[in-house]
């Protein structure tokens, strides 16, 4: 199944069925009087977070959902049928945007969560509700209420605990393999990773989190070089980034460094991010390498650099250690206010 993270699409809910005019023409009955029914309620477009996807590719062959129409209604006070709703599943992790590409106005972030986001026509009043003392055989009905058409983008950034940054061929994917259960392509050239991946990492039975490995930066990326910038958008839900530095390279500070610049240009929430440094590639340096390249790498980031060995799985359990330390923490901030949540809205005076 291909990966698609962004599609834009139009909704429109359901017409409104128009009320009738009618009167009752039965035989002995001397007053018949108005007896036309009501329209049917136009179906909804709702959008609800569904299990078991994890791409917008429902959305990139069919881009017009329309919901439909309520009916007519009828003689003898029969009212018209409403219409069904359009149901729409998305991924959880799906944000709702404007047409403007910006404004956001939902994120379906857990399971089971909707919005409705086009609310279909009320249906029109029969006669019957216009008679009265002063005009007891009105001629007229009210028509149904039209719908709403929106278009909308949705954008899905995927749900992860952490987060693999860093330049392309720093080795991410072997990592994530090294550390899950994730089999993502793993080549000796730059770009093998074309899309996210995701992967579980295990310390214990209540120490699981999950870590995505993110298509590599380059310098230029927010202003479209590569990849851009594009997939960065899935570790900002991430509590702990892990910035893997290739340990092969000449010159590591600068690799750090491009990295950096690029998360700051895209976003100031995804820049001041709590991030671990760790020099990846050790098994192919000396100690003397190693030592070298820690301490020019230390001076660049100003914090503790981890050196590992994704392919060689050499000091990764100690890495993993600390980024369920800030995954915790996340977890148990967003338990406390849930639980906050609940009490304010359970409250009555």
């Amino acid at each position: 199944m291909k990966f698609l993270d962004l599609a834009k699409i139009t909704v429109r809910s359901g017409d409104g069925g128009n009320g009738s005019k009618s009167f009752r023409r039965e035989k002995f009955i001397e007053y018949g009087g108005p007896d036309g029914g009501d329209g049917g309620k136009g179906g909804d477009v709702i959008i609800v977070a569904a299990d078991g996807l994890n791409t917008l590719i429902d959305y990139r062959y069919q881009q017009h959902f329309f919901a439909g129409n309520g009916e007519k209604g009828g003689s003898r006070q029969k009212h018209g049928a409403s219409a069904d709703d359009m149901i729409l599943k998305v991924p959880v992790g799906t944000e709702i945007l404007d047409e403007d590409k910006e404004t956001i106005i939902a994120d379906l972030s857990k399971l089971g969560q909707s919005i409705r986001i086009c609310k279909g026509g009320n249906g029109g009043w029969g006669n019957i509700h216009f008679k009265g003392p002063v005009n007891q055989a009105p001629d007229y009905a009210n028509p149904g209420l039209p719908g709403e058409e929106k278009i909308i983008w949705l954008r899905l950034k995927l749900i992860a605990d952490a987060g693999l940054i860093g330049l392309p061929n720093a080795g991410k994917s072997t990592f994530l393999k090294a550390v899950t259960s994730a089999n993502p392509k793993i080549a000796s050239y730059p770009f093998t990773t074309l899309y996210p991946n995701l992967g579980v990492a295990s310390l214990g039975a209540d120490a699981r989190f999950i870590i995505a490995d993110i298509p590599g930066l380059i310098e230029g990326a927010s202003e479209g070089v590569g990849l851009g910038t594009r997939f960065l958008g899935h570790v900002e839900r991430c509590a702990i980034l892990l910035h893997l530095i290739d340990g092969t390279e000449e010159d590591v500070a600068k690799s750090y460094k491009v990295v950096r610049k690029e998360l700051e240009a895209y976003s100031d929430v995804l820049a001041q991010k709590p991030e671990i440094v760790a020099l990846n590639k050790i098994d192919s340096l000396s100690d003397e390498e190693i030592k070298k390249k820690k301490k020019a790498l230390e001076k660049a980031s100003k914090q503790e650099v981890h050196t590992i060995s994704g392919i060689a799985q050499k000091n990764v359990h100690q890495v993993l250690a600390q980024m369920f330390k800030e995954v915790k923490i996340t977890r148990d901030a967003n338990a406390v206010d849930q639980d906050v949540q609940e009490i304010d809205e359970g409250w009555q005076p």
